[in-house]
């Protein structure tokens, strides 16, 4: 239970401090995707901007464990599936809350695609790694999103947010709901702390941004956005204009 409390609380030190986190777990399911070529150099200049956390797959470690730097946390993702099988909408656990702790994590990662007709097994192996990740000790990200068209209404989003939550997720990750006052109503109903996902890259600068703004302002306790961040060239200056919204400096 304390080393739970511990970890939620290096994550989330100060309520006036969001969490800035990005996935750089795309290469299972995408392969090396652009910016994700060698994960090393797009780590550093993460870190260089101020990133709190960084999440990987469990094999990514090799190559981010050199560069990790101290005051960054470790995330490691365990869900899995490929573009190139027949149902890519359906992830598997390829990894347990005892690995992730072995290797050093700060938070354990599971995805739960709703609205599809495998999400009964997915809800069962988030079941499954929230109780490892009680007995260790080990902080839960759910990253839940909604496989419908458009990404799914602001209602569906706020059930899967809430479901993941009451399944036993500590911190759930969801898709921007197309308005501030829908975001503001998925956190009110949401009973842990929210990050806003990034999706599909955009080219606007400046209406991500705005998304993120509004998304803070609306209740979120952080970010995980990845593509929107790494595959933007040079990732840090747009790196570090978030850390200062993230970190209250903006």
């Amino acid at each position: 239970m304390y080393g739970k409390q511990i970890r939620l609380r290096r994550l989330f030190p100060d309520p006036k401090r969001r969490l800035f986190s990005v996935p750089l777990d795309h290469s299972v399911s995408m392969g090396p995707i652009d910016g994700l070529e060698r994960l090393a150099p797009v780590a550093d200049e993460l870190q260089d901007a101020g990133v709190d956390l960084l999440i990987v797959t469990k094999g990514a470690v090799r190559e981010l464990a050199p560069v990790l730097r101290p005051e960054v946390r470790l995330g490691v993702h365990v869900s899995a599936s490929t573009s190139l099988g027949p149902s890519s909408n359906r992830k598997v656990l390829v990894g347990t809350a005892e690995e992730a702790v072995a290797l050093g994590a700060d938070v354990l990662s599971v995805q739960v695609n709703f609205g599809v007709p495998e999400e009964p097994e997915m809800l069962s192996d988030l079941g499954v790694a929230v109780d490892a990740c009680r007995r260790l000790g080990l902080p839960l990200l759910c990253m839940a999103y909604v496989k419908k068209a458009n990404g799914g209404t602001p209602e569906e989003l706020r059930h899967a947010a809430r479901a993941a939550a009451d399944t036993g997720a500590d911190i759930v990750k969801t898709s921007y709901p197309g308005s501030a006052a829908e975001f503001a109503r998925l956190c009110a109903s949401t009973p842990v702390p929210v990050l806003i996902g990034g999706g599909v890259r955009v080219d606007d600068e400046a209406a991500f941004l705005q998304v993120v703004r509004t998304s803070l302002q609306g209740g979120a306790a952080g970010i995980c956005i990845g593509r929107n961040l790494f595959q933007r060239r040079p990732v840090g200056p747009l790196a570090r204009r978030l850390a200062e919204l993230l970190h209250g400096s903006a």
